[in-house]
């Protein structure tokens, strides 16, 4: 029996997907193995003879993510904290409204920097900016 392990996350094994799989005699995890003879890649038990060609050579997929804009991980739900100032002086630059709720956080660019951060309040644009 041979089983594939689904992928995590989006729900979808693309190209480069590994899956995990199983010896048919034993039940074991399959290990990829080379045949330096036959020049293939293989699956092979390490607990008994069992083998099986690979029918993709991919063995490992390493996956970077790239660090996230400072910005876009500012949650547009603060526009309702009670808690943080208000101000009109500083307009929205995508869509013109005047009010604004504003805080300072530590910039992730440069450790000591902190830097002051705007969000719009007009509940159809929530705009993220910092100036």
């Amino acid at each position: 029996m041979s089983f594939t392990q689904k992928s995590g996350g989006m729900g979808t094994a693309g190209p480069g997907f590994v899956g995990i799989k199983f010896c048919q005699e034993c039940n074991n995890m399959l290990y990829p193995r080379e045949d330096k003879d036959n020049k293939i890649l293989l699956y092979a038990c390490r607990n008994c003879d069992y083998h099986e060609p690979t029918n993709n050579n991919c063995i490992y997929v390493n996956k970077i993510t790239h660090e996230v804009d400072e910005l876009t991980q500012i949650v547009s739900d603060v526009i309702h904290d009670p808690t943080l100032p208000r101000t009109e002086d500083h307009v929205c630059p995508k869509c013109g409204h005047k009010e604004s709720v504003f805080f300072q956080a530590q910039s992730r660019r440069a450790e000591d920097e902190m830097r002051l951060y705007y969000v719009c309040t007009n509940g159809n644009c929530t705009h993220r900016w910092t100036e």
